[in-house]
């Protein structure tokens, strides 16, 4: 099993940047593919972005490529995701996960950092 704890979270400016951590206890951290997710209010929980657990593949939601990129550090059981040139409606609350590589599906969930972007 994994526990996740995200952090980073915060109020900014539309245009400004953010970066999430998300640490991960557990010594299955490094074969595990791991994903950041986000739940803006009224809204469903949706996919943003994924990382293998070899860190040699990532993928993205159309809405947040060129802008967002996820990484990892094994060595500190530590997933990221830095979140440049951000916009009103990336405000959600962004949790990161533990999944299946070939579906996205989640297995673990952190609790969740909020994200707020201001006009």
């Amino acid at each position: 099993q994994v526990q996740l704890v995200e952090s980073g979270g915060g109020l900014v400016q539309a245009g400004g940047s953010l970066r999430l951590s998300c640490a991960a206890s557990g010594r299955t951290f490094s074969s595990n593919a791991m994903g950041w997710f986000r739940q803006a209010p009224g809204k469903e929980r949706e996919f943003v972005a994924a990382i293998s657990s070899s860190r040699d593949y990532t993928y993205y939601v159309d809405s947040v490529k060129g802008r967002f990129t996820i990484s990892r550090d094994n060595a500190k059981n530590t997933v990221y995701l830095q979140m440049n040139s951000l916009k009103p409606e990336d405000t959600a609350v962004y949790y990161c996960a533990a999944i299946n590589w070939a579906t996205t599906q989640p297995l673990y969930w952190g609790q969740g950092t909020q994200v707020t972007v201001s006009s």
